[in-house]
């Protein structure tokens, strides 16, 4: 009887080490991905949205078929938009195999910067983080792909110009800043103010503590300015307060430009027409509701049951930038498996490389379902953004209609900026730029 109970104690044992071991070499088999999100809190009306069209597209992967064969699992973390949360949810779910990490939020990236070139995991920062590291040969591992805020701020610049007839039309112009006061509202300050030397205009800077919620002294500030154009560098809360107190205080909402993360649906629903004509930078993509990428992720995710947050949201714009921000992170994992191994699960040092050689063509991109949504990206070990347009789009009263052709942020001022403020920071920490001949290997 011993015996028998001893057989079936050994049998039991074996099997469970069996299903361990399926279990494990099922995760193995599977490319990791975390996702930093904000679902509570001040911000948590515009980090939904953004995380849903993450989290949708990563699912959209798998009802494809993978990468190459290659499903992905994801684990998600709240961070509440808090640069300390946002760390301890890096620190916890790093050592999972982490293919990237997108911080979501200017703070936290500064933080993870110092940390991911020792952890091996690359920095996704799709139109937020430090502009300056666009610049490869400093930055090996962050990767602001598609635009960072150094080309949100010129673009803004650009077609307000165009708005009076030309860049030398603001020459005695008052253009004042309102913005968030924290790394993320403080990154277009080097552009502006090298634009406003160029160009002769006034610029004036108005700082709101966070959330946002408590605007009156800043407007009361514009109201005695009366400056010519307001650009609003606002997230959350922030930016339908500033719409509601620029109606209050009757200042033009056609004379406001917006970053892209003040341009979505949250920033004016709630102000409807009495944000008719308030302008914002896009990230190249606006709401694209008759995208392919949309219809494919209605026709595979939600009418499967296994959509992650509201139909109705599906192609507004933060949804959007969700989903392309997962896209182009998991196009750095196919790119490194074209290197690497087809259907293979690819480290964070290969995904690494593939994000810095992506090549996005525009037949690649409508192969994707973002046909009309975006322009080719192609990055490199001196580029690690790939592109540089945006677009300014308009609220009717109803919705987003874009109002600008496609703009081109100035090299001869951005590359500069890069490159200054990225030799600083090497110097600072330290490093030794990579070479071209580094980047061959």
């Amino acid at each position: 009887m011993k015996l028998r109970n001893l057989v079936i104690a050994v049998a039991a044992l074996a099997a469970g080490m069996s299903t361990l071991s399926t279990s494990a070499y099922a995760q193995a088999k599977e490319q990791y991905i975390p996702v930093l999100s904000y679902r509570t809190g001040p911000f948590a009306p515009n980090g939904a949205p953004w995380a849903n069209g993450f989290v949708d597209y990563l699912k959209l992967v798998n009802a494809r078929g993978g990468i190459n064969g290659v499903k992905l699992s994801f684990e998600e973390c709240e961070t509440g938009y808090d640069t300390a949360r946002s760390v301890e949810c890096y620190e916890r779910l790093k050592g999972k195999g982490a293919s990237f990490v997108q911080p979501l939020s200017t703070g936290a990236t500064f933080a993870i910067t110092e940390k991911a070139p020792a952890d091996k995991v690359p920095v996704v920062t799709i139109g937020y983080g430090r502009s300056e590291s666009a610049d490869g040969s400093v930055f090996k591992w962050n990767f602001p792909i598609a635009g960072t805020y150094w080309v949100a701020s010129d673009a803004i610049i650009q077609a307000i110009g165009k708005k009076e007839g030309g860049l030398d039309k603001l020459k005695g112009k008052k253009i004042a800043l309102i913005y968030h006061d924290s790394p993320f509202g403080k990154e277009p300050i080097p552009l502006l103010q090298e634009r406003a030397r160029m160009h002769g205009f006034d610029l004036q800077m108005l700082p709101v503590t966070s959330p946002g919620v408590e605007q009156k002294a800043t407007w009361l500030q514009v109201r005695q300015a009366r400056p010519d154009y307001v650009v609003l560098w606002g997230w959350g809360v922030m930016n339908s307060t500033a719409i509601k107190e620029a109606q209050a205080t009757g200042y033009p909402r056609e004379k406001m430009y917006g970053v892209w993360w003040a341009g979505a649906e949250p920033d004016v629903k709630d102000v409807a027409d009495g944000a008719k004509g308030y302008n914002a930078v896009t990230m190249q993509h606006g709401a694209e509701p008759q995208s392919k990428v949309v219809k494919d992720i209605l026709t595979m995710v939600h009418e499967k049951g296994q959509g992650t947050g509201p139909k109705d949201e599906v192609g507004q714009v933060l949804y959007m930038r969700g989903a392309m921000s997962a896209m182009l992170g998991i196009e750095g994992i196919r790119a490194a498996q074209e290197r690497f191994g087809k259907g293979k699960v690819m480290t964070g040092e290969q995904v690494r490389w593939g994000l810095e050689n992506l090549n996005l063509t525009q037949p690649k991109l409508d192969t994707l379902g973002f046909a009309g949504v975006m322009r080719p990206i192609s990055t490199s070990c001196a580029d690690h953004m790939g592109a540089a347009w945006a677009r300014i789009h308009t609220w009717d009263g109803k919705g987003w209609k874009f109002t600008s052709d496609w703009l081109q942020a100035d090299e001869q001022i951005i590359k500069p900026l890069v490159k200054s403020t990225a030799a600083k920071y090497a110097t600072e920490k330290k490093l030794a730029p990579r070479t071209p001949e580094d980047c061959q290997s």
